[in-house]
């Protein structure tokens, strides 16, 4: 593989909880008195850190949200993993795939470290993660779309970031993968594959992934990226 080193985002990618978050974050903000649609939690906070969700209400309405924001929300968040949340379809083979083939893999979330392992856990992905390939932009100051947290990972997996490829689905997480100087492949499944600018390549199932992680075992760096 043309790859040293494979970093998935989670949310959306290994795990299906984009939908969850959203719905609940949605909702959670209208309660507050800030009305929030599914489409606009999906279109501002999708695949961000929670400080942006904090950043933008403040920005936009001049009121700060309480306190204890972060922690109703997330106790929402994780009993709703509890009881609905499912791996992507085709993660688990993606996976199998690489440690059978021994290629470096791990995750880089915008989420909490707690985020990422209760959806591990939920889902049976915790098999395939130990801490030592977890990484969240809790341990970096800026989250995406800086690049520090993809950096990062890379720094603490011993891999040079032209070396990496960042698997992704928001916007905000390919212009991270770029800014760190990293390929990037573009999950299409909730995101249209015109807001993924900057994308390497593009695939719309986690099959599609495979074998695009697979035939480039032959494929050569420095293939153009795509302008979609």
């Amino acid at each position: 593989m043309r790859y040293d080193l494979v970093i998935f985002d989670n949310d959306g990618v290994l795990v299906d909880s984009e939908p969850l978050s959203n719905r609940l974050l949605a909702a959670y903000l209208t309660e507050l008195g800030h009305p929030t649609s599914y489409e606009d939690s999906i279109r501002d906070y999708m695949g961000s850190a929670m400080h942006r969700v904090h950043d933008l209400v403040a920005e936009r309405t001049g009121r700060r949200l309480p306190a204890d924001f972060d922690d109703v929300f997330h106790a929402r968040v994780f009993a709703a993993f509890e009881r609905e949340l499912k791996p992507v379809t085709g993660a688990v083979d993606v996976l199998e795939m690489l440690t059978e083939d021994a290629v470096p893999y791990c995750v880089a979330s915008s989420g909490s470290h707690e985020r990422i392992r209760v959806g591990h856990r939920a889902t049976g992905l915790d098999r395939w993660f130990d801490d030592a390939r977890i990484f969240s932009s809790q341990d970096v100051g800026r989250g995406k779309p800086a690049p520090d947290l993809f950096l990062y990972a890379a720094e603490r997996m011993g891999v040079a970031p032209d070396r990496c490829v960042v698997v992704e689905d928001s916007p905000l997480g390919v212009r991270a993968a770029v800014a760190a100087g990293m390929d990037v492949y573009g999950f299409t499944a909730m995101t249209p594959a015109e807001k993924l600018v900057g994308t390497t390549r593009l695939f719309g199932n986690m099959r599609e992934l495979a074998e695009l992680l697979d035939g480039d075992r032959s494929g050569h760096r420095g293939r153009d990226r795509r302008g979609n």
